[in-house]
């Protein structure tokens, strides 16, 4: 092999020139790569150029699967709400009658402070139902008024010379000048 920078020498398992330091191993990777085709779509810049709807569409993400994953992420959510406010009613109280006080009615109130993400979950659940609901049966609908793909053509075999039709009684070249009308002779402008 030869540098491509300065021309010299190298065996094939040198990784870097000897003389100019140009890195060889790359240089192989790319001429053995060269006949791949990039896919641009598996990189950062399809994250910036393609719609979310195509990204999804790529990775297999279905208006179902999203669907699902809503339903899953709204019960957690409640969940976690439902869960804060529990445990904040008992510890609240305890501080609360341990302190007494002005502050013990605003300490049996906190609790309450778990019904946002309860809420939050309760509105994600609804989402999912209502317009994921909605774009399942988009889909579901596109798929049957989808018109079925066009018949792919049948591939024919190659015909041998025992398979060609047998010659033609006619030629397309001979006889083509009989039917053509005399020439009239021509007039020398001489006479």
């Amino acid at each position: 092999m030869f540098c491509p920078r300065c021309s010299a020498q190298a065996t094939d398992d040198t990784k870097f020139c000897k003389q100019c330091g140009a890195n060889l191993l790359g240089v192989r990777e790319a001429i053995v790569s060269r006949g791949e085709q990039f896919d641009w779509s598996k990189t950062w810049v399809a994250d910036l150029i393609l719609t979310k709807e195509e990204l999804d569409r790529r990775r297999g993400i279905t208006p179902e699967k999203k669907r699902n994953n809503e339903l899953r992420a709204g019960i957690i959510t409640s969940a976690a709400g439902i869960g804060a406010m529990i445990f904040l009613r008992y510890l609240m109280e305890a501080v609360a009658q341990q302190n007494g006080g002005a502050d013990a009615e605003i300490l049996n109130r906190i609790w309450l402070a778990g019904l946002i993400p309860t809420l939050v979950g309760i509105a994600i659940i609804f989402n999912a139902l209502v317009i994921g609901g909605r774009e399942v049966k988009m889909q579901k609908h596109e798929a049957q008024n989808t018109p079925p793909p066009p018949p792919q053509p049948v591939q024919l075999g190659a015909k041998t010379t025992d398979q060609l039709s047998a010659p033609a009684d006619f030629s397309v070249t001979e006889h083509t000048t009989a039917h053509l009308p005399e020439r009239a002779p021509a007039h020398s402008r001489r006479e």
